[in-house]
């Protein structure tokens, strides 16, 4: 198995043509992102702005958008967009949690009001839209498993398990072709169930509290992948009061 840190043929083909591609594009593609995201906003859609990926507002459960995002890895030095994200939750149920334990509204969301998000059981979503073309199954488990352990070390004082950390991806094929659009969705239900879904077919379903804590932290912890994103949930938490 190809070290974590050191980057595999494919890899190294996958930022070759990613780089030809956004250098020639990157023009049409501000002017294509900046239309979509006019034409989306009318169409009860909201769009992650660095990547154009259209989220829906409101997912058919009921689960409503609170922040969109990028998750962004450095391959051979390059910055690549992997996937965007859109972070949805049960807006009562987030109530519910949030007014009776931290009273008015501040300023800003405090680390407490996150804590409180990561560490329940509040039906919550993130909508994974691939954007780096040519990704394998493979590839992005390696990515995941790479977050979520870091997630779960910085929960658990270092303690790793791996097979922990491969139970929401490992049924997964590895060959799986995951082209640009692709849709992965992570839900987490009542009494800390993890649900994964793959363009809508279902790779596991989890019940374990620590799983579903580290996922969240990887969002909405200290170290969160995009604190843009982190920064816009906060806000959709502060006009939950």
């Amino acid at each position: 198995m190809p070290s974590l840190t050191t980057p595999t043929t494919m890899e190294a083909e996958l930022v070759q043509e990613e780089t030809r591609e956004e250098n020639e594009q990157k023009t049409a593609g501000d002017e294509a992102a900046t239309k979509l995201t006019m034409e989306k906003e009318k169409d009860g859609m909201e769009v992650e702005p660095k990547t154009g990926v259209p989220f829906p507002v409101k997912l058919p459960n009921g689960m409503q958008l609170q922040a969109t995002g990028l998750r962004r890895k450095k391959i051979l030095g390059f910055g690549l967009n992997i996937y965007a994200f859109g972070i949805y939750g049960d807006i009562a149920g987030l109530k519910q949690l949030l007014r009776p334990k931290h009273g008015e509204a501040t300023e800003m969301a405090t680390k407490e009001m996150y804590e409180s998000v990561i560490n329940s059981d509040v039906g919550m979503v993130v909508r994974l839209v691939i954007v780096f073309g040519g990704l394998t199954m493979s590839l992005v488990k390696k990515n995941f498993d790479e977050g979520l352990g870091a997630s779960l070390k910085k929960l658990t004082s270092d303690r790793t398990d791996e097979e922990l950390i491969t139970m929401v991806l490992g049924a997964a094929k590895d060959s799986m072709k995951l082209p640009a659009g692709t849709v992965i969705e992570i839900t987490r239900f009542p009494d800390y169930v993890l649900q994964t879904k793959v363009t809508d077919e279902l790779v596991s379903k989890v019940k374990n509290e620590l799983l579903c804590r580290a996922f969240f932290h990887m969002y909405l912890g200290d170290d969160a992948f995009d604190k843009e994103a982190k920064e816009k949930f906060g806000a959709s938490l502060l006009s939950l009061f």
